[in-house]
């Protein structure tokens, strides 16, 4: 069994479409999305249209809660220069998409045929808005997880892939579709992208369970020409990408 997870697709079509071209040429089961689908880039309705055709199990990250609920946003950490985006987002999409959004799962849980346990979450099991990272205090990954019998625990919004041992468990990011961060997010600190679209595979394998960790190359001199070209509030921190 092969499953594709991915998560921070953000708004970013030509991103996600190499993704999935990628994912359609490895025989893959199933795609589970963790989350923060169509916000900060030019193409929210085309996003939700794609991953709508695709109908998997898809988790509401703390950006999918907050296009739902924009009076919201500063409760799910939505920093304040990006409100303009936010809500232009919102305005290209109808309200069925918005109640499709809101039904997002906020935790998934998938037993695999060898009896591997795996949790799926945005920021961690108990809010979309916390962060795991490879540095995480050890103690408040036991809280994040405590009372969870997953073997293997999957989350995004940190936008930064990770492969790491937790005891006798395994934490993972896929990373980022739409917004692969150069380095880790720090506040006050506006992030720069990375040239590229990621995404994780994991694979049932007999006893094992292997994990890759996907990079994609995709075309960001024609993602740039389309925000250029669009009315996307937040286009001048786009177009310094990449470079």
């Amino acid at each position: 069994m092969r499953i594709a997870i991915i998560s921070d697709i953000h708004g970013n079509l030509t991103a996600f479409q190499a993704v999935l071209e990628d994912i359609k040429s490895l025989n893959v089961d199933d795609i589970i999305c963790l989350g923060d689908t169509v916000t900060l880039g030019p193409h929210p309705k085309e996003v939700i249209n794609t991953l709508r055709d695709l109908h998997c199990v898809t988790i509401k990250g703390n950006h999918d809660a907050a296009v739902v609920h924009p009076e919201l946003a500063a409760k799910f950490e939505i920093t304040e220069y990006l409100l303009p985006d936010l809500y232009w987002c919102r305005e290209r999409l109808t309200e069925e998409d918005l109640d499709w959004i809101d039904g997002f799962k906020s935790t998934y849980e998938l037993t695999l045929p060898n009896s591997v346990k795996v949790l799926f979450f945005h920021g961690s099991p108990l809010s979309p808005v916390d962060i795991i990272q490879a540095t995480t205090n050890p103690e408040l990954l036991d809280k994040y997880f405590e009372g969870q019998d997953a073997t293997v625990f999957i989350g995004g919004h940190s936008h930064i892939q990770m492969y790491r041992r937790y005891g006798e468990k395994l934490i993972l990011n896929s990373g980022s579709v739409g917004n692969a961060f150069k380095f880790a997010y720090t506040p006050g600190i506006i992030p720069s992208l990375l040239p590229w679209a990621e995404y994780t595979i994991i694979s049932e394998n007999g006893n094992t369970l292997d994990v890759d960790l996907r990079r994609i190359y995709f075309n960001t001199a024609e993602l740039l020409k389309q925000i250029a070209e669009s009315k996307l509030p937040g286009k001048a921190w786009w177009l310094k990408q990449y470079s």
